[in-house]
C-alpha cells in the first residue's frame, strides 16, 4: 500500500477508531496511537521527548515505536517456504518485504490499555496480534502476542523504536549476523565490528542504555535478538526481536493455534 495513502487513511480513521491511550507516572508519560499502527507515538521523561514523532519522520516506517508482526525486519525478496508450500509477501522496501503488516494497520481497543489487530490480506495465514501496555513508577512495558488462526504458521515479532539521537549508547553483543550485498542478514554469525550498524545481533548484554544529558533510559526484553541502527544523524533504533532478520529463510519459529508467540519490552529510567 502506498505510504502516503496509509497516512491519509490513518488520519481519517483516527476520529472514529480507538482513541489515543495516555499513560503517565511521575515525570514520564507515553501516548499510544492505535489508529497509527498501534505504536507508541510519543514518550517523554522529565520534559524531554525521547521518540521521533510524526513530524520528524517520513512515513509510517520512520517514527514512534511500532510493533513488527507477524515478522520483523526483512524477508528476502518477500519469499519463503513453509510446510512444503512457497509464499510471496508484498515487496515494501527495495526488493524485500519488511517489518510485517501490523504497523500499517489500525488496532482496536479490546481492554484496559490492550489493543488488537488482524494481520490482513497481505499475510496468507490469517491470525492476529495483541498488545498490552503498563506504566509503573519508573518503567514502561509493552507486551506483544502473535496468534495463529486455524493452522500453524511461521512467526516473528519485535519493536522498532526510533529514539532521538542519544549522547551515548551502551551496547555490547558477542555475535552479529553479517550483511550481504542485498543488505540481508546471513549466517554464520561473526564478532561484531565497531559501529555504525544496521545489523542483527545476539548474545546481547541487557539492559541496553541510552543517555541524553542527565536523562538515562535502559531497555530490556525477553527477546534474544536485537537490531541496532545507528546510521541516521537524527535517530538511533534499538529493536528487540524474537529472531534475526530473514528468520523465515533460516529456521522459522512456528506458532500453533492456541499457543501464541509472546514477548515483552521494558523501558526504565
Amino acid at each position: 500500500m502506498n505510504i502516503l495513502r496509509v497516512d491519509r487513511l490513518t488520519a481519517n480513521l483516527r476520529a472514529t477508531l480507538a482513541p489515543v491511550i495516555e499513560l503517565s507516572s511521575g515525570s514520564a508519560n507515553a501516548r499510544i496511537d492505535p489508529a497509527a499502527g498501534g505504536r507508541v507515538a510519543s514518550f517523554n521523561v522529565g520534559g524531554r521527548d525521547l521518540i521521533v514523532d510524526y513530524r520528524d519522520g517520513d512515513g509510517p516506517m520512520a517514527w514512534g515505536s511500532y510493533p513488527m508482526v507477524p515478522w520483523a525486519g526483512r524477508v528476502r525478496h518477500g519469499r519463503f517456504r513453509f510446510d512444503g508450500e512457497d509464499f510471496q509477501l508484498p515487496i515494501t522496501l527495495d526488493a524485500h518485504a519488511i517489518h510485517g503488516t501490523g504497523y500499517l494497520r489500525a488496532w482496536d481497543l479490546v481492554g484496559p490499555n490492550e489493543i488488537r489487530t488482524e494481520f490482513g490480506s497481505d499475510w496468507p495465514f490469517g491470525g492476529h496480534a495483541v498488545q498490552r501496555f503498563t506504566m509503573a513508577e519508573r518503567s514502561f512495558t509493552c507486551e506483544l502476542e502473535v496468534h495463529a488462526a486455524d493452522r500453524p504458521m511461521p512467526a516473528m515479532l519485535g519493536w522498532h523504536p526510533w529514539f532521538h539521537k542519544p549522547d551515548t549508547l551502551a551496547f555490547h553483543a558477542t555475535e552479529m549476523y553479517p550483511r550481504d550485498d542485498e543488505w540481508m542478514a546471513t549466517a554464520p554469525t561473526i564478532v561484531p565490528p565497531p559501529p555504525p550498524w544496521d545489523d542483527s545481533f545476539t548474545g546481547v548484554d541487557q539492559p541496553i542504555t541510552l543517555t541524553w544529558g542527565a536523562t538515562r533510559l535502559t531497555i530490556s526484553s525477553t527477546c534474544d535478538h536485537w537490531v541496532v541502527y545507528t546510521m541516521p544523524d537524527h535517530a538511533t533504533c534499538v529493536e528487540p526481536q524474537s529472531g534475526p532478520a530473514d528468520e523465515f529463510n533460516m529456521s522459522a519459529k512456528v506458532v500453533e493455534p492456541g499457543a501464541p508467540l509472546i514477548h515483552s519490552m521494558t523501558w526504565s529510567w
